[in-house]
């Protein structure tokens, strides 16, 4: 298994949660790390929202000592404010500073930041330098494959980034165009791999160990990140850093080994959220740990129905019996 060096920071080994708005709060990060994950990566943060003290925001800046290394994601569009913020968090035990450059979201890119970077190579340098030259720790940043079909310059990007002082770039093999639809492309990862030093991490449809391994064979890439694989399967990680290393198959949790995370999960998010936004937050990720289980698509009108924890727990043990 090969531990990743980033800049000054070395990695466990490569295997890396995405950053996914939403998703990869202070709990599900928790549970990640557990699981063995290399690197946790944050919710993306607006530079802006820090800028003028949003009390949301401060929530979205808490990290834990239990899972790091960890990944603090900026957006934004301003090289200043993006520099400026950056220096302002750095004393917070994050290990890099990363630049959201794939972000899809409308309201994100309609104010020209996330992926709509893509389109802007000259804004993105000018971004890249001021945030190295802001602070000192490695600066990072996440590309797509391009901003269309008819645009496609992750390989430009990332020479740039390069040049800037950027310390690792993750390409996901998707356009802006096709948000999440359709198959990534891998090949722009392995193009961006032999074009730049600094390493590469490899993200897009990682959804088993064996897809793991061989994007690291196609693409030669250093790392990989998984996202939406891992949404209500934590345990993805453990078996795919045991697959990497030893080349076996672990076997599946069992229902019990679920119910224990799942539970605990909700616990967590009760703890840190209160039970009003705690129920809220589990509605979605249990309808990810139930997906696929016999009765899930009934199970899930059930879900949506929640308002309490003891429903909640009570709903957990009757999936997971």
């Amino acid at each position: 298994m090969s531990k990743l060096v980033i800049g000054n920071v070395t990695l466990d080994n490569n295997v890396i949660l995405a950053p996914m708005a939403g998703v990869t709060d202070l709990p599900f990060r928790l549970l990640c790390r557990e699981m063995g994950v290399g690197l946790v990566c944050m919710e993306m943060v607006s530079a802006k929202a820090i800028y003028y003290n949003n009390k949301n925001t401060e929530e979205l800046l808490q990290v834990h000592p239990g899972e790091l290394p960890a990944s603090l994601q900026l957006f934004g569009s301003d090289p200043e404010i993006l520099a400026a913020m950056a220096a302002r968090i750095q004393d917070r035990p994050y290990s890099f500073i990363d630049l959201n450059m794939g972000c899809p979201v409308p309201k994100v890119v309609n104010n020209g930041e996330g992926s709509a970077l893509m389109k802007n190579p000259k804004l993105a340098e000018q971004i890249f330098t001021a945030m190295v030259n802001s602070v000192n720790k490695p600066v990072t940043v996440k590309i797509r494959k391009g901003f269309d079909d008819a645009h496609v310059n992750a390989v430009e990007i990332a020479r740039i980034a390069e040049g800037c002082g950027i310390a690792a770039i993750a390409v996901h093999g998707r356009t802006r165009e096709q948000y999440y639809s359709g198959k990534a492309d891998w090949d722009v990862i392995r193009q961006v791999k032999e074009a730049v030093k600094i390493p590469v991490i490899g993200n897009g449809d990682v959804d088993s160990p064996e897809k793991a391994r061989q994007l690291l064979d196609e693409t030669g890439c250093d790392g990989v990140m998984i996202g939406r694989g891992a949404q209500g399967n934590p345990w993805l990680f453990r078996e795919t850093i045991h697959y990497l290393e030893t080349g076996e198959l672990m076997p599946k949790p069992t229902n019990a080994e679920k119910r224990e995370l799942v539970r605990r999960h909700a616990q967590m998010e009760l703890e840190y959220k209160g039970e009003y936004t705690a129920v809220r937050e589990m509605r979605r990720h249990l309808s990810w740990y139930t997906f696929g289980m016999p009765g899930a698509a009934r199970l899930r009108g059930t879900i949506n129905q929640m308002e309490t924890m003891d429903e909640l727990l009570g709903i957990i043990d009757a999936a997971f019996a």
